[in-house]
């Protein structure tokens, strides 16, 4: 089968593999319709992921239908339509006993697809311990509405959630890229009384106020003194970053007011440094770090239910022969591209 694969840094390929098979009893395979593109596989592209091993197929938001499964897999089976976690968990060491399955200590676990498995742009894949990592999607929700359940709408879901946000807070939101979208989604969830969405690119901010006419959007240039108008208390009650630039890490923890939340969910190209004696006595709270995506199964529902539609966040479709011009568009940000689709049908 085809597959893209992470030859070494600044090179991805698309190769020649064998179709991936049942070899714990807690697999299953998962024949891929449809995959996408995310801001992550690049930074595997430019080695910005050391776990990330050369040889190891990339792509980890996926939907398919399950091929075959284990025998300890009691959730799914073949024929279902299922969505594929970013992570893989075991579900029962001290980590996942508490919902940090991010760090679950199983060799399996946490971020392994792209990085120790091979991942879904290609035809097949395989996903260990499947009943916790396969989401099973409802009849009347397509492919493309649950294409981002397991990755960007996890994450965005995940930093609403650690964000503590309440009716009367003034949330900050920093870019309006994929993630950044679906984290505004997963905020209004929570009906604060203002959400800023803070975004550079023109045609984003545009995008932000087609489709969320209530949602106040900035440029950087703008966003103190907007976060300050609409602000009693000097600043965001909870700022939420989702650039991972240096200017934006920056601008976070400036806009937040004393004794904020600051939610750092961005994947960073190098070390950050916070400035803590200007910082003294502002007393923020930072939460950081990646997806602990265990909350797909809501996330479905709410998705069936209409309160979450992501769709409009896929700008283009490819086929898997063309995915390397998929990402070279991506990566360029050519023609308004927010998501791209690849699909096998």
């Amino acid at each position: 089968m085809k597959a893209l694969t992470y030859i070494s840094s600044g090179r991805f390929a698309v190769t020649e593999k064998t179709k991936p098979v049942v070899n714990h009893g807690k697999d299953a395979v998962v024949k891929i319709t449809l995959s996408s593109i995310c801001s992550s596989d690049l930074h595997i592209k430019h080695g910005s992921v050391p776990r990330a091993v050369p040889g190891i197929t990339v792509g980890h938001e996926m939907v398919g239908v399950v091929e075959s499964v284990g025998q300890e897999v009691k959730k799914v089976r073949p024929g279902d339509r299922v969505a594929v976690n970013v992570e893989t968990f075991c579900g029962e060491c001290f980590f996942c006993r508490n919902g940090w399955v991010n760090n679950c200590t199983d060799r399996d676990g946490g971020w392994a697809l792209v990085c120790r498995i091979d991942g879904g742009q290609t035809e097949y894949v395989r996903v260990p311990y499947a009943d916790n990592c396969l989401t099973l999607i409802p009849d009347g929700v397509s492919d493309k509405q649950a294409l981002f359940t397991g990755d960007i709408l996890a994450t965005g879901f995940w930093a609403a959630k650690i964000s503590e946000i309440s009716a009367d807070d003034v949330v900050l939101i920093i870019v309006a890229g994929p993630t950044g979208l679906c984290t505004l989604q997963c905020a209004m969830l929570y009906s604060p009384r203002h959400i800023i969405v803070c975004e550079k690119d023109a045609g984003r901010r545009e995008f932000v106020r087609q489709h969320h006419p209530e949602v106040i959007v900035t440029s950087p240039e703008d966003c103190h003194t907007t976060t300050m108008e609409l602000s009693e208390h000097g600043g965001a009650d909870r700022v939420i970053e989702v650039a991972g630039a240096d200017d934006t890490f920056r601008m976070a923890y400036e806009c937040a007011r004393p004794n904020a939340i600051v939610s750092i969910v961005a994947l960073y190209d190098r070390p950050q440094l916070l400035p803590l004696p200007e910082m003294y006595g502002k007393n923020l709270t930072f939460k950081t770090g990646g997806v602990d995506g265990c909350d797909c199964d809501e996330i479905m529902q709410l998705i069936a239910e209409g309160k979450i539609d992501t769709t409009p966040l896929i700008t283009h479709t490819f086929p898997f022969a063309r995915i390397e011009e998929a990402y070279e568009l991506f990566e360029n940000r050519r023609e308004g591209v927010i998501k791209v689709a690849i699909s096998n049908e």
